[in-house]
């Protein structure tokens, strides 16, 4: 008897070992590493559920399934993002990641198009600055045709409820507006770029800036303030950002290990979220960008409610109360 508990005891300690080393320790061969330990809610099928956002049924009529055409499209120069391509009442156009452009395939259905209203083939017409060879239909799975630009399916955002809305951008790091190509439209991508560029925009996927009021900060490669929620944790990693939370502060991507300069390896793993997203992590602290953020060196984010901050390249919170 004593044996079997022992054995069953050395099995459980292993275990753990297994998992504990996985999140706190370099990954070796493996990119990122990659976890799912603990959720502040239940998981949500990838296709249809936060993988896309977790904005359906929110903000989202049913009206919005109905696909619409663009009529003629237009390119507007966003300070924040560049050129980007808007439909001819001024409504943004976003791409989707969960979908491809070779071939071309919507995976947005059912409630998803709901908060992603489908963007009709049917009667739209290029513009200046867009290459009318770049446009182009899929047939989705109810058979309707919907638009693509390069290759990619587009779509607007029930909650863009004004001409030059953008707020659909980044939402869950997987929906962007798209550029006049169909390529995700990016602070310091074409011309326009950054809206600040006197803030120098490091191509790293995650490196540091000095900030003169914080000190040493973690920026993505736009240049953009990377944040740590309070309400998160580490060991088990688990998030509290979720739904119109990610609207807010959406989820940095996963990033190659390779491509950063300055951070923390440790513990550099993707979170597996949830919700279907994945999201990179420091010394496994999942981190986000602030929408209020809209150019290089902005920090609007910091202290917001006592639980948002910045992070050192250690993953550490920069200026939060002991």
């Amino acid at each position: 008897m004593n044996t079997w508990r022992n054995a069953s005891l050395a099995v459980t300690a292993a275990a753990v070992l297994v998992l504990t080393t996985a999140c706190g320790q370099d990954k070796g061969n493996d990119q990122n590493g990659s976890q799912s330990v603990g959720a502040a809610s239940p998981a949500q099928p990838a296709a249809n559920g936060g993988a896309y956002g977790n904005d359906y049924g929110s903000g989202a009529s049913p009206q919005g399934v109905a696909a619409k055409p663009a009529g003629q499209l237009a390119v507007r120069q966003s300070p924040e993002l560049g050129k980007i391509v808007t439909d001819s009442a001024g409504f943004t156009l976003y791409r989707f990641d969960n979908d491809t452009a070779s071939p071309p395939k919507s995976n947005c259905d059912g409630d998803c198009a709901k908060a992603w209203p489908v963007v009709a083939a049917a009667g739209t017409s290029s513009a200046p600055g867009i290459d009318a060879s770049a446009l182009g239909e899929v047939t989705r799975t109810d058979g309707s045709k919907q638009l693509t630009i390069g290759g990619w399916p587009m779509y607007r955002f029930a909650k863009d409820t004004k001409a030059g809305d953008i707020k659909g951008q980044g939402v869950g790091g997987i929906w962007f507006a798209s550029a006049p190509d169909g390529k995700k439209a990016q602070a310091g991508a074409g011309d326009g770029g950054a809206a600040n560029p006197s803030q120098p925009v490091d191509p790293a996927g995650l490196s540091t800036r000095q900030d003169p009021k914080l000190g040493e900060i973690v920026i993505d490669k736009n240049g953009m303030t990377v944040y740590r929620f309070k309400k998160d944790s580490a060991w088990p990693m688990k998030t509290a950002c979720t739904g119109d939370c990610l609207q807010k502060w959406p989820v940095v991507a996963p990033v190659d290990k390779n491509s950063t300069k300055g951070i923390l390896k440790k513990g550099f793993v993707t979170f597996n979220r949830p919700d279907g997203i994945k999201q990179q992590t420091i010394d496994c602290w999942p981190l986000y960008t602030f929408s209020g953020d809209t150019k290089p060196g902005d920090i609007n984010g910091q202290g917001v409610g006592g639980t948002w901050f910045a992070v050192t390249s250690q993953g550490k919170l920069v200026g939060a109360p002991k």
